[in-house]
């Protein structure tokens, strides 16, 4: 199951209907994580591989590659009383902390494992004013009832270890309405006492500092099981004020009894203030913001409005910049206050498609607004994809904004794609060193030292030559044409110059594309199946690079036929014996050869006619998954291995006639291999790098490597370096013994050396 997150403007800003229609970041594990994978049935009589123990565990040092954000950016927060001290929260990748002397974000939750790959998402997340160490983060993705309750993690060190209070409610982190808030906030009476606003279970507090939480009893608004509950938390003074999304009253506040009251005056809850985004609260003038929109967002906001509450009468004045209007729809988002200028205000407007959205400032309580887009000047050459094949974009999904308490001019704001920063309010650039976002599809290391330190096939932002990696592809995303969502990473294994790749379009219809310089440059196929753009599915090159199979899966799941080129994609024919839908594997050595598994029925299919028929060839292995996976050994004919998460991992010999389990392995979601061993020689077996378990190494998911063709293995990731859930793609690098690539959902490429 997938969802759609970030949408791609594309080198014309994509309108939101299909932005919102055509898959983009974000994989779910869904229905795949809800359910049990099948049993796997493997065929009688097959050898099992005997398995040693082995030494279960070698150091290595873990990086991410350098990309640049690509994901959205769904809170930043300055802390009030320490300078150069802020986080930053995303929708599946965690929280970050700047560090102002290194001018890079830290990674915060990268320790959270394989069973708590739903605690990736931040819902919300808080500061204590009076005590800067602490940092308190609301963590769940889904609030669906296939997803874990939620957690909050409490830290007395900025993030650097963490304590944990599991919930019994679901949190939302990547459901319509990240971006507003923020829902969790220590009570400015009392530092023991933080409140957490849920979507459907109402506001939970905690008396102890987050170790537990019961519900408020006499919060005066009934929870719906499908609506939005409490969107944000802030303090006003002494005062805590509430909104709430889901009723004809929008905004509370706590009372001096301690209850809690409907703010008298507010606006109606309906229409452009029908929905309470976000709220900041100005000290110096004693007066409450508050950005409204018709819906939550990001997507689907056609209507907002500001208004500004002046605490101590109790007058509201609405201080919309611009109203929305046909041609020019949109809500508004974030909002931040400069805390050493009263009457200082930026607020950011969402979902514009067309105009572009912006940031409109005020000095004067809003009286009188200028909008920050208008004269700005971006500078995105540290990360040159934002130019997303044309020109770069102010920005979207704007639903984050913070102001620096200690310097009026430094100002940040979030999009679906990156943080921006200025110093100067007219300069902006990308500041988003260190936070790596991407949800990672496919990942290829080039045999050759010429070629690319890697390819990578990415959610929303298609394909990657990485030159380096260490700062991000100077190509940015590759063009000709764009990609949305990579859906396909293949190249000529005898002819590695020759890459192929598929994807959903961006700009044009082109859902498929060539390269004959290993990645640099791409040109499209100069024809493509009539279903191509709205299923394009995984690619196959064979091993010469002289015939492709390309499958087809709606996004839907709905699986077509395949289809086969022998002239680069000039012209295409059905492969009506090849089943619908599943990935084509090119053998590394023999051209003539292709593979296909049918996760659907665990059948695997052969064609030795380079792709024109198809004929089973072996049965009764693991089905029931479209996440199952088969993989090629290199430079091996007919050596296959067969990666089916809780079905355990499978080899076969001779061409997928037979299978063997590879003894010990119990679990296995993700397989690649890389150069073999120094001191094996020539026949050295590559090594084997997996996402899986093996109980003798480990007892859990880890990430893993065997050198001896899958009868030992050890692990190479630890308890710190985990990134949740890390199924999707792994391989070796074909140049370096045990250097590992390793795709993350929210993460970003991760790789490592043995140290």
């Amino acid at each position: 199951m997938r969802v759609s997150s970030a949408p791609f403007p594309g080198p014309d800003s994509a309108p939101p209907d299909r932005a919102r229609s055509t898959p983009a970041r974000r994989t779910v594990l869904g229905a795949a994580a809800a359910v049990a994978a099948a049993a796997a049935v493997v065929p009688s009589g097959s050898p099992a591989v005997a398995a040693r123990r082995p030494a279960t565990t070698e150091p290595h040092r873990w990086r991410t590659a350098a990309i640049g954000g690509t994901g959205f950016v769904t809170g930043i927060l300055f802390h009030p009383s320490v300078k150069g001290l802020a986080y930053a929260r995303t929708d599946i990748g965690g929280a970050y902390r700047w560090d102002d002397r290194t001018a890079r974000w830290t990674a915060l939750t990268d320790h959270l494992g394989w069973d708590d790959w739903n605690l990736l998402g931040v819902e919300a997340m808080a500061v204590d004013p009076s005590h800067p160490d602490r940092l308190y983060l609301a963590l769940g993705t889904y609030a669906q009832s296939w997803a874990s309750p939620g957690a909050v993690l409490r830290s007395e060190d900025r993030g650097r270890t963490w304590k944990r209070a599991d919930l019994t409610v679901r949190l939302g982190a990547n459901e319509d309405g990240r971006g507003a808030g923020e829902r969790l906030l220590v009570d400015p009476r009392d530092s023991s006492t933080l409140w957490l606003g849920t979507r459907h279970d109402g506001l939970l507090r905690s008396t102890d500092r987050g170790a537990t939480w019961a519900p408020v009893t006499g919060f005066p608004v009934t929870p719906d099981p499908a609506g939005q509950g409490v969107t944000l938390l802030v303090a006003a003074g002494r005062t805590v004020y509430a909104g709430w999304g889901d009723g004809t009253t929008s905004l509370l506040r706590t009372t001096p009894s301690g209850g809690w009251e409907a703010v008298p005056g507010q606006p109606p809850a309906a229409g452009a203030t029908a929905f309470p985004v976000r709220a900041a609260y100005d000290a110096g003038s004693r007066a409450l913001w508050v950005t409204y929109a018709n819906g939550p967002g990001p997507n689907n906001q056609s209507a907002g409005a500001v208004h500004r509450l002046d605490t101590v009468t109790g007058a509201w004045s609405d201080v919309t910049p611009l109203v929305p209007a046909d041609g020019d729809a949109f809500g508004y988002g974030g909002v931040a206050v400069d805390a050493r200028r009263p009457g200082t205000a930026v607020v950011s407007t969402n979902n514009r498609w067309g105009p572009v959205d912006t940031l409109f400032r005020t000095t004067d309580d809003g009286a009188t607004w200028t909008s920050l887009k208008d004269t700005a000047v971006l500078d995105v050459s540290e990360t040159p994809y934002l130019r997303w094949g044309g020109e770069a974009k102010f920005g979207w999904w704007i639903q984050a904004v913070a102001l620096d308490p200690f310097d009026s001019r430094n100002l940040l704001f979030g999009t679906g794609a990156t943080i921006y920063g200025t110093r100067d309010l007219t300069h902006w650039a990308p500041r988003i060193r260190g936070l790596e976002e991407s949800s990672v599809r496919q990942l290829l290391a080039p045999p050759d030292r010429g070629g690319a330190a890697l390819l990578s096939g990415l959610g929303d932002i298609g394909v990657m030559f990485h030159e380096s990696l260490t700062a991000s592809p100077s190509r940015g995303m590759a063009t000709g044409p764009v990609f949305g969502t990579a859906t396909g990473l293949a190249l000529a294994a005898r002819r590695p110059s020759y890459v192929v790749r598929t994807g959903w379009p961006s700009g044009s219809q082109s859902a498929g594309a060539f390269s004959e310089d290993g990645g640099r440059s791409w040109r499209p196929f100069a024809a493509q199946p009539e279903i191509a753009p709205s299923a394009p599915g995984p690619i196959a090159v064979n091993a010469d690079g002289t015939v492709l199979v390309w499958s087809f899966v709606h996004w839907d799941g709905t699986p077509y036929p395949a289809q086969r080129s022998t002239d680069g994609g000039a012209s295409w024919a059905e492969v009506p014996t090849c089943p619908a839908g599943a990935e084509p594997v090119a053998d590394p050595v023999d051209p003539a050869r292709f593979y296909a598994y049918d996760t659907r029925t665990g059948t695997v299919h052969r064609s030795t006619d380079a792709g024109a028929t198809f004929t089973e060839v072996s049965g009764g292995l693991p089905s029931g998954d479209v996440q199952f996976a088969m993989v090629a050994a290199p430079g091996r004919r007919g050596d296959l291995w067969l990666s089916a998460k809780t079905g355990g991992l499978h080899r076969s010999t001779d061409g997928g006639d037979t299978f063997a389990p590879v003894a010990g392995c119990q679990e296995s979601h993700a397989l690649g291999f890389g150069k073999a061993a120094p001191g094996r020689g020539g026949s050295g077996y590559p090594a084997v790098f997996q996402t899986g378990r093996v109980s003798a190494t480990h007892d859990g998911v880890a990430v893993l490597r065997s050198d001896d063709a899958g009868a030992t293995w050890v692990r190479i990731n630890d308890d710190a370096h985990q990134w949740g859930w890390t199924g999707e793609t792994i391989t070796g690098d074909p140049r370096v013994h045990g250097r590992v690539y390793l795709g993350t959902n929210g993460r970003g490429i991760q790789y490592a050396d043995p140290e």
